[in-house]
């Protein structure tokens, strides 16, 4: 007679784990979280909406979600193709363009965004090529893009990576010999596989990029009205020491954040029920 033997966890049993993982998620994000509501509520609702909907803070509010978004789609693009490289070719050199990927995690922000602008200011190394073409980057909204696609872009890499890695070869020797082509093989097998992982890094760079400040504030030039984005306004009012604006705009940053973040997963869960992907 055999007897089932019940595995004991390495780890701390489920009520125990369950319960640190839910006080170090108290204290870290949910208490400071909700002490900025309870301060966003000794805001009046007139008030509160007159900070949120003032044109400076709309301009700042629809610059930081544009630029982000460009960033964002831009890095799902190139990220894509760069994680196709590292999984599917071997070449001379591939350790280290692997390494470099990483390089925005491991650089401070603050040097991102200074070394950002002296390569792409007038007389930059970069720069100086692209003034008599007429292309201005250094203080302008394209310059907070490449900074926000400096910063994002590894999480689209490291997110696609393993999804490719996972592609077993035999599924396309396979569609080959019933005669696909490339373009039915993409668009047909490998596409579909690792679009809910684009998506997947495309959320992360994006989110990364609204609360993104240390790499842009150098380059974007924090011209209100113009290159002003809402963390660079947050920290403008707590200097002029406006605690009520910058709680105001905080509170309706994290909602929105929140929302749309919520949306990018929501389409995500949908799109892998779809493609029946787990």
């Amino acid at each position: 007679m055999k007897v089932a033997l019940k595995q004991k966890s390495i780890l701390p049993g489920f009520g125990l784990s369950m319960g640190i993982t839910l006080a170090y998620l108290g204290f870290v994000v949910l208490i400071p979280l909700s002490a900025m509501f309870l301060k966003g509520l000794s805001i009046s609702p007139a008030e509160f909406l007159k900070i949120i909907t003032s044109p400076r803070t709309l301009a700042a509010f629809r610059l930081t979600f544009t630029t982000a978004f460009v960033s964002a789609f831009i890095n799902a693009l190139f990220g894509f193709l760069v994680a196709w490289v590292l999984v599917r070719y071997d070449f001379w050199g591939k350790k280290i363009i692997d390494a470099l990927v990483d390089l925005p995690f491991a650089l401070p922000t603050a040097v991102a965004g200074i070394t950002l602008t002296a390569a792409f200011s007038r007389n930059g190394m970069i720069g100086h090529w692209l003034e008599p073409l007429g292309i201005k980057v250094a203080y302008t909204p394209l310059g907070i893009i490449i900074a926000l696609i400096f910063i994002g872009f590894p999480f689209v890499v490291r997110t696609v990576e393993p999804v490719l890695q996972e592609i077993e070869p035999d599924i396309e020797e396979a569609a080959i010999s019933l005669g696909a082509n490339r373009a039915q093989i993409f668009f047909k097998i490998i596409l579909p596989t690792v679009f809910p992982a684009i998506l997947t890094g495309f959320s992360l760079a994006f989110a990364r990029s609204i609360g993104e400040y240390g790499s842009v504030v150098f380059i974007s030039g924090n011209m209100p009205m113009k290159t002003e984005i809402i963390p660079l306004l947050i920290v403008t009012k707590l200097e002029q020491y406006d605690y009520a604006g910058a709680v105001a705009i905080a509170v309706s940053m994290l909602v929105i954040s929140f929302v749309l973040l919520f949306l990018i997963n929501v389409l995500q869960w949908r799109l892998g029920r779809h493609l029946h992907i787990p």
